[in-house]
């Protein structure tokens, strides 16, 4: 068992965060989070710009985005995370400058791939924010995070995909740079120091990654438990513009991005599901998320409608977030000072479920359409109740 200092969450020297800091921080979280989708609706135009197929440009983003959870998250364990964040905008703003002013395809996969790496500040600021704050105000400062997150994935693309047609695809990430910009001036003022402990070297804080993953049963439950279901999250909007294109709905494919804005409601209702569903804990809570996802996957394979999609939309989104951000407290309160690395295996096994479930999702699709993704992910979903069961009982 992997033994680290705990460290403390609040004291007179480290005072509680403020409620505008809070917010700076969640806003700061959904900024850096939707740079790496801001491409996903340019593809179009980057092929026609450049002639050639820009499919590169998505994947490069994708992996930077894995590299910068094992390479970089981890560091916020030993460096002062403050100091970490502020390169990291730097560097995110640099990425998105070279982006915009890319004469070629392969030059802009590369800035894309830097992008990505950078774009994790979003993964500092969780395990940041957690070693801020009291235990009493640890799930509501995540919730506060978390929603920002999940604000940023939904809005870039439909920011993205507006601006590049109203004024080009380099625009759009020059306003991501402009909008980092902006993000590290505010953080540099108002953003306060971590207290970092001692930890080993860089190779052995990397190794120790797997060292965590295979004697912290909390983080090992934890993570299973939303990554089966961030796999049938994934499979879901993986395949819903193909559902929308239909002749049973007839709509177009940017369709599948009104469903982005329905999914905001579940970034809303989720803090008050919390409260209610968490009076027992976390554990309960995160229990309640995952009955909620499961029972979304499951209404949607009948209600094939535009409304039961859009009730199913919302359940969804609000069970993963209260699952989410209960496992995250569950997690960040077992970590003791390992904060960044437990957060790194938290989301790189999500990571790695959401892509089984992207392609997962295309292969139940072509063999049996709406209905198999659909009983592909509420089997995942109910997978995790199980395991979830294990750890609570």
């Amino acid at each position: 068992m992997c033994k680290f200092h705990a460290v403390p969450l609040s004291s007179p020297d480290n005072p509680d965060l403020s409620q505008g800091q809070v917010l700076m921080m969640a806003a700061a979280t959904g900024i850096a989070v939707g740079s790496q989708y801001y491409n996903q609706p340019l593809l179009g135009m980057i092929a026609n710009d450049f002639g050639t197929a820009s499919g590169l440009i998505a994947t490069t983003t994708q992996t930077g985005y894995a590299l910068g959870l094992i390479l970089l998250v981890p560091l916020g364990d030993k460096m002062e995370r403050r100091t970490l964040i502020l390169l990291q905008c730097l560097g995110l703003t640099l990425a998105m400058v070279a982006a915009s002013l890319s004469p070629g395809i392969y030059s802009l996969a590369f800035s894309s791939m830097l992008t990505g790496v950078f774009a994790t500040i979003a993964q500092q600021m969780i395990p940041h924010a957690a070693g801020l704050t009291s235990s009493l105000r640890r799930e509501s400062v995540l919730a506060t995070l978390t929603s920002g997150l999940l604000a940023g994935v939904l809005l870039a693309r439909t920011v993205s995909g507006f601006m590049g047609a109203w004024y080009g695809w380099r625009s759009v990430f020059l306003l991501g740079a402009l909008l980092s910009v902006l993000m590290m001036g505010c953080l540099a003022i108002r953003l306060p120091r971590s207290q970092p402990d001692r930890q080993p070297a860089y190779p052995q804080l990397l190794r120790s990654l797997f060292t965590l993953a295979r004697h912290e049963p909390v983080l090992r439950n934890a993570a299973l438990t939303q990554s089966l279901l961030f796999f049938g999250f994934s499979a879901f909007w993986t395949i819903l513009a193909l559902l929308l294109q239909t002749p049973r709905f007839g709509l177009d494919s940017g369709s599948a991005g009104l469903f982005g804005v329905v999914a905001l409601a579940g970034a809303v209702l989720a803090p008050f599901g919390l409260r209610v569903t968490g009076k027992r804990g976390p554990q309960h809570a995160a229990l309640s998320g995952v009955l909620l996802v499961a029972a979304s996957f499951l209404l949607m394979i009948p209600m094939q409608t535009l409304t039961g999609l859009g009730i199913g939309v919302v359940m969804m989104t609000t069970g993963l977030q209260i699952s989410l951000i209960s496992h995250q407290s569950l997690i960040l309160r077992a970590a003791g000072s390992a904060r960044g690395r437990f957060n790194t295996v938290f989301m790189a096994a999500q990571f790695a479920f959401g892509a089984a479930g992207s392609a997962a999702a295309s292969l139940a699709w072509e063999h049996g359409g709406w209905t198999a993704v659909m009983v592909m992910a509420a089997a995942s979903a109910l997978l995790a109740l199980c395991v979830r069961l294990t750890r609570l009982f």
